[in-house]
């Protein structure tokens, strides 16, 4: 996925920290010290072990939370700016559909909320069943579709008003393994379609490795940015590359990282 050096960042993290209090009054130091920039168009997971702030850190992005010290940005804006402009969609492990509508209805909500045009909602909406293979499902409901389906119809109304940037907590964590790499498949091809860049939050290395432009690996509570590796796959994305001893170096130098012990075999890892 390509990104550009001249426009501001899709997402800037600068020394973010975020502590909640319990019902007990104690404090949870959730993430601490957090730097990271994402370009625009690229491509970036957070992995790392549970607990470890990467949802969290996810929801301070998208404005869902407040960061208890430090900054973000998203294209330049405040999160909050951003949110309020629709700059970015947001997709998560539950697909979230609403039952009593159909796959049309369910992908054009944002649209039907922000009052766009009925024709133009039509045209949207087409356009986003044809982008991820469900245009002859259109009026079906969310019942009459498989897991992998829902997940499509819920990233096609992320993609519903066009953001520069999807956050993604999880979305194919309920997936059984099949459906769930030809749904990375389709993911790789959509973004690539759509220019978008991407947060992706996932448990699963050989994911986050298939996916990513670049994968930050994040410690134990308080979370910290302990590694960020590049992926430098280069080419399509295709079911071939799982195969390819590159993709099983990088697969083993995010295992590595994650165990304390940085890959040196792997090009241009940058250590925090």
């Amino acid at each position: 996925m390509s990104s550009s050096t001249n426009a501001a960042p899709a997402v800037r993290v600068a020394q973010v920290s975020k502590t909640f209090r319990t019902g007990k009054g104690a404090q949870v130091h959730a993430l601490e010290d957090i730097d990271l920039e994402i370009a625009p168009g690229e491509f970036v997971s957070l992995i790392g072990p549970s607990g470890c702030g990467k949802s969290t850190l996810m929801r301070l992005i998208a404005d869902l939370d407040s960061a208890t010290s430090g900054t973000l940005e998203v294209f330049g804006k405040t999160a909050r700016r951003a949110r309020l402009d629709q700059d970015y969609g947001i997709a998560f492990q539950q697909a979230g559909l609403l039952p009593w509508r159909t796959v049309r209805a369910n992908v054009e909500l944002p649209l039907d909320l922000h009052g766009t045009e009925r024709a133009t909602r039509r045209a949207r909406v087409d356009e986003l069943l044809s982008l991820v293979g469900l245009s002859d499902f259109a009026d079906k409901y969310p019942d009459q579709l498989s897991g992998g389906m829902q997940q499509r119809v819920a990233i096609a109304r992320a993609f519903a008003e066009k953001p520069k940037l999807l956050l993604m907590d999880e979305p194919f964590g309920a997936l059984d393994e099949m459906t769930r790499e030809t749904m990375q498949t389709e993911l790789e091809r959509i973004c690539a379609e759509t220019g978008a860049a991407v947060v992706f939050v996932t448990h699963s290395i050989p994911e986050a490795v298939f996916l990513s432009d670049r994968v930050v690996v994040m410690s134990a509570r308080p979370g910290r940015i302990t590694t960020v590796l590049p992926m430098d796959l280069q080419g399509e994305r295709t079911e071939d590359l799982r195969e390819e001893a590159t993709f099983f170096e990088r697969v083993s130098a995010v295992r590595e990282a994650l165990h304390g012990a940085p890959h040196t075999g792997a090009r241009g890892v940058e250590n925090r």
